[in-house]
């Protein structure tokens, strides 16, 4: 996967708690460390409208990301994200150092498709839930897929898709079913509508019909 991100940071001197707030409310940059490899963690401070802005791009989560601390050039993924609970700005970012030659575990997105056109949506008419929205997956750094494809095309109501059930890219492992059959976690079904489907609510509709016929003929 190529690098598609660059963040520019500098080295973050004033530390703890309040020296943080001080550096997100008068200065507008966000506080962050980068750790991992082979080198120590290293406390950063970002600017924020940057951050922001490359958050909103899906695949900003799932990339190798050059960290410009200086003239220094550090590859990372972004590891872990903290925002307010009120106001959902960012309040510290977590960033894990890279080895192309080792692997690293991260979390992808899941795109489901087909949605409408499933069978136990379009047909039966039932409704899709989640269950789970990513995937943790463990692959060297340039196999890390954009994101994860779940086709929900032949799905009827009452099935369940499994992790076992999607086919990772090769050199890419799922962490959870590495742990067993047990971790097998279900990522999405179709359920049936409250109240039951069109199919149901015909049968049903049908049945005192055929039970008054019977009574007749006795």
């Amino acid at each position: 996967m190529s690098d598609q991100f660059e963040l520019q940071a500098e080295v973050r001197e004033d530390l703890g708690k309040g020296a943080s707030r001080r550096l997100r409310r008068l200065a507008d940059h966000v506080p962050a460390i980068i750790y991992g490899g082979d080198k120590d963690p290293q406390p950063l401070t970002l600017i924020r409208k940057d951050l922001e802005k490359a958050l909103e791009n899906e695949a900003f989560y799932s990339h190798v990301l050059t960290i410009n601390v200086g003239k220094e050039k550090q590859k990372a993924i972004l590891k872990d994200l903290q925002r307010h609970p009120a106001r959902e700005s960012v309040m510290h970012a977590d960033f894990l150092r890279v080895n192309e030659n080792k692997p690293i575990k991260l979390h992808v997105p899941i795109h489901f498709i087909n949605e409408a056109k499933s069978y136990g949506v379009k047909t039966e008419g039932g409704i899709v839930q989640h269950q789970e929205t990513d995937v943790e997956v463990q692959c060297l750094p340039k196999d890390i897929p954009e994101y994860i494809e779940v086709d929900m095309l032949k799905v009827r109501i009452g099935e369940i898709i499994h992790l076992s059930d999607i086919t990772l890219p090769e050199g890419v492992a799922s962490v959870a079913l590495a742990l067993g059959e047990d971790h097998d976690l279900a990522i999405a079904s179709i359920i049936a509508p409250r109240g039951g489907s069109d199919a149901e609510e015909g049968a049903e509709a049908e049945a005192p019909a055929d039970e008054a016929e019977g009574d007749s003929e006795d």
